[in-house]
């Protein structure tokens, strides 16, 4: 490993974030880490993510907005070795409802970011960004050399922008910039918006869950656990100084096997409420993660029901 860093993690009360902290730490890094407590869902929830942290000697947690470049400047006074930035506006349906509040905060806030590494000389930036940028692309699997070019939500628009922005500082102001695609990332603390969480929870509640289309749409659940080993190895890649990187599974699975096997180890049937294909859905995502394996020494171990196993114990202990 590497030697220890003073890392500034932001969003680091969310999903990833908080599972990300405590690997940090971990390994022996100091962790200044950040967060709005958005109110895309419960700050109770968040706050509770980021218990297994504030024990720890080397973390420090402030409540920030990344928007506010102000205050940034004026809080974040400390020298930083690495931003690892993973806060946004998460979703894509919602982001074609209120897309300027995505602009506002994926966009400008990671322009902030970046400008920030720029003027305190912080040279090495990873960037979370998604599957959504691919679009609907026939070419599977996705590879990063891929035409990204037809984003079809504001979300996905506002992920692809923020590389695009990445680019241009590591061209610029020579900042290592490594743009990380997730797929659809799962596990513990898994946020209440997605599918396995919400499908879990109204399963065992009684009541219906929303199934979009014919069933046989595609995803690439990636295990948490397997999402933060490719960020601890995008902090140790030196080799170059601007990449993208998918981080997935390669494995896509259908919604419809997705509900049977949430139904198998909850050990209830589920209610189907059948409803059109979504507005900026996309039917399928699937990762080439050649270039991770290479670069990152990127592995994912986790398969699907043994993930939802380990949500499922997590979710029984939330009630």
């Amino acid at each position: 490993m590497t030697r220890s860093k003073h890392i500034l993690l932001t969003g680091g009360a969310g999903f990833i974030g908080s599972h990300l902290s405590e690997k940090l730490l971990s390994l022996g890094h100091r962790l200044t880490s950040i967060d709005n407590f958005d109110n895309f869902y419960s700050s109770d929830t968040k706050k509770k993510n980021l218990e297994g942290s504030l024990i720890h000697q080397n973390f420090r947690f402030l409540e920030l907005d990344i928007r506010n470049y102000r205050n940034l400047n004026e809080q974040l006074n400390d020298s930083f070795d690495i931003i690892i930035h993973l806060a946004a506006k998460a979703g894509v349906l919602p982001s074609i409802q209120n897309p300027l509040e995505y602009t506002e905060t994926n966009i400008i806030g990671t322009q902030n970011l970046l400008e920030f590494a720029r003027t305190k000389n912080i040279n090495k930036f990873i960037f979370g960004s998604s599957s959504s940028v691919y679009g609907i692309n026939q070419n599977i699997p996705w590879t990063e050399n891929d035409n990204v070019l037809i984003p079809i939500s504001p979300y996905a628009a506002t992920k692809l922008s923020s590389e695009l922005l990445g680019k241009v500082y590591s061209t610029l102001f020579n900042i290592q910039f490594i743009a990380l695609r997730f797929f659809t990332v799962y596990g513990p603390r898994q946020r209440p918006d997605l599918a396995i969480h919400k499908f879990t929870k109204l399963i065992l509640e009684g009541e219906s869950i929303p199934f979009y289309g014919d069933g046989l749409s595609q995803r690439d659940y990636t295990y948490i656990e397997d999402i933060v080993k490719g960020i601890v190895g995008a902090i140790e890649y030196e080799d170059s100084i601007f990449e993208i990187i998918n981080l997935g599974n390669n494995n896509p699975v259908t919604l419809i096997e997705l509900v049977n096997t949430i139904e198998s180890i909850v050990n209830k049937k589920a209610n189907i409420n059948r409803k059109p294909n979504q507005t900026g859905d996309i039917p399928v995502t699937y990762a080439n993660i050649e270039k991770a394996k290479k670069l990152l020494s990127y592995k994912p171990t986790r398969n699907l029901r043994d993930g939802i196993s380990s949500f499922y114990e997590w979710f029984k202990t939330m009630k």
